[in-house]
């Protein structure tokens, strides 16, 4: 008895193997998209104003370097390199500074689109409120740097600065407002080093107006910005209770001691045309301060121990430090003078190569653990 063979035949519709494939692509896609969605938005959630004092720092450096640039024109050495040094320097760090700024404004923008209730909290914040400023700041540093030909005369100049000043004005009436008469808001309670911004703001405003020639304009700004340090200082320098409510993390804000004396100097010195004594007693107690946070390390031990954007701190301070010290070396025009100018510039530099080596190798992190952090419920 022959059993017949059974064949059976299997037919693969190619259709269906091409949809199911077309279907795992989509989902594989999707399930990438929403990861990177999520990413973005929380990138965007976590830039706050305190990320511009990277501005500041690369504004402040910029404006050290063509300072120094501006010497090298004066008074040329024999090599040649040396002399290009300075100035191709300062262009290659004011063109990163301006990179930086437009990159963060408009993720800040995009906060303020998507996170607005993150703002006002920010806004209302003992700390995050003093970091409004850090933008503006940013931007004055910027145009007080800017080369020659982005403003060849003093109206363009004008149409930039105006916008740039009213809102550290606003800012100004704001905060100032609130310390005599708000009864939660007295300065007592609320002061902490990042109010010095508040009165950095006014000076580099008053410096940045002196470009243009508009004395009188410079002179007020100086005077609301100096009237509120005396305060301030004084506050601060008591040890009263804001300063309990500075995260151990954001110490090394305390140099801010030492930017806004600098930053006085250079105002004044703008103002008036020479680095006469009120500029030199400014300078020297910069100096002083300086000297008094660089041998207490263990202050600033904590905030060590992980890297953030509170680090860049330590660098338009030095910044602000090492040009006043440049401006006095060539009113003293003597060795110490010059070497201490030397030496400030020096580790301005260093510092601030540091601190961009740093940020680059960790940009994740640096974006993605700010020190401060906003609810973003209403």
């Amino acid at each position: 008895m022959v059993n017949p063979e059974i064949g059976l035949e299997v037919i693969i519709d190619s259709s269906t193997i091409k949809h199911q494939e077309r279907s795992t692509k989509q989902s594989t896609v999707r399930n990438h998209e929403i990861p990177t969605k999520r990413s973005q938005q929380a990138i965007i959630a976590k830039i706050n104003a305190g990320y511009f004092r990277i501005c500041m720092s690369l504004g402040g450096q910029a404006l050290l370097w063509k300072n120094l640039s501006e010497q090298a024109d004066i008074s040329p050495t024999i090599d040649n390199l040396f002399t290009k040094l300075p100035s191709t320097a300062y262009f290659l760090i004011w063109c990163l500074a301006l990179c930086v700024f437009i990159s963060l404004s408009v993720l800040y923008v995009l906060r303020c689109i998507f996170h607005f209730n993150m703002v006002k909290a920010e806004y209302h914040h003992h700390v995050g409120v003093n970091y409004l400023f850090a933008p503006w700041i940013s931007s004055l540093l910027l145009l007080r740097s800017a080369p020659s030909f982005i403003f060849p005369n003093k109206y363009s100049y004008e149409y930039v600065w105006w916008p740039l000043i009213i809102p550290v004005i606003a800012l100004d009436v704001k905060i100032y407002g609130q310390w005599f008469t708000t009864e939660k808001r007295f300065l007592s309670m609320v002061a902490n080093p990042t109010s010095q911004l508040s009165v950095i703001g006014n000076l580099v405003g008053a410096h940045a107006a002196i470009k243009m020639g508009w004395t009188e304009s410079g002179i007020c700004l100086f005077t609301l910005g100096m009237t509120h340090y005396l305060v301030v200082f004084i506050t601060l320098y008591q040890r009263l209770s804001g300063n309990n409510h500075l995260p151990s993390r954001l110490r090394p804000v305390f140099f801010l001691f030492v930017a806004t004396p600098s930053m006085a100097a250079l105002a004044w010195k703008s103002i008036t045309g020479n680095f006469d004594i009120l500029c030199k007693m400014l300078f020297f107690l910069s100096l002083f301060l300086f000297a008094s946070l660089a041998s207490r390390p263990a202050l600033f031990k904590k905030s060590m121990k992980s890297f953030s954007v509170a680090w860049w701190a330590f660098s338009f301070p030095l910044s602000f430090l090492a040009l006043a010290s440049t401006k006095y070396s060539q009113e003293a025009n003597g060795v110490a003078a010059n070497g201490l100018a030397l030496v400030l510039s020096a580790i301005s530099v260093l510092v601030f190569v540091f601190l961009l080596v740093c940020s680059t190798l960790k940009i994740d992190s640096l974006l993605r653990n700010p020190i401060l952090s906003f609810s973003d419920k209403s």
